[in-house]
């Protein structure tokens, strides 16, 4: 239950940055479910690693390990989501999930994140993510430009 409330408080402050219309709603209340967690959690194409603080979920990543980046040949493994809760931001918990990941899966990491999340794409950039190219998110005949980011190990 705690990745599903987190997943959605962290979604929303990201994403309803006008307020929280019907379809941003219904996108992140079919999204993240606890049985899309209970499916990932068993699905071995799938890496799930934590960052709490005794009992209280802070932070965590995700990692689709069957989903090569086709942009410019990329390959790696794909994070396909890094939440940390707000209140938690600026304390190295996303860089250290990434850094879990990368002594994990290795430095072949890509993502993508929405062009109009600022603070998450300075903060790949400032880890060394480069951005590849565009992808888009579509849902609801909606469609939001997403920045195709591939890790540069230093």
């Amino acid at each position: 239950m705690s990745l599903t409330a987190l997943s959605i408080q962290v979604w929303l402050h990201a994403y309803a940055t006008e307020g929280v219309s019907d379809d941003l709603a219904r996108e992140v209340l079919s999204t993240f479910t606890p049985g899309y967690f209970r499916d990932i959690i068993a699905d071995p194409a799938y890496r799930l690693f934590v960052e709490a603080d005794g009992e209280n979920l802070l932070g965590y990543v995700l990692l689709d390990l069957e989903s090569p980046c086709a942009e410019k040949n990329y390959g790696g493994v794909e994070v396909d989501t890094l939440y940390v809760q707000e209140h938690f931001h600026g304390r190295g918990i996303g860089r250290a999930l990434l850094d879990h990941a990368i002594g994990s899966a290795g430095a072949r990491l890509w993502l993508t994140a929405w062009a109009g999340n600022a603070q998450a794409l300075g903060f790949y950039r400032a880890y060394g993510f480069i951005d590849i190219g565009t992808a888009w998110h579509e849902f609801e005949g909606q469609k939001y430009e997403n920045r195709v980011l591939a890790y540069q190990a230093a």
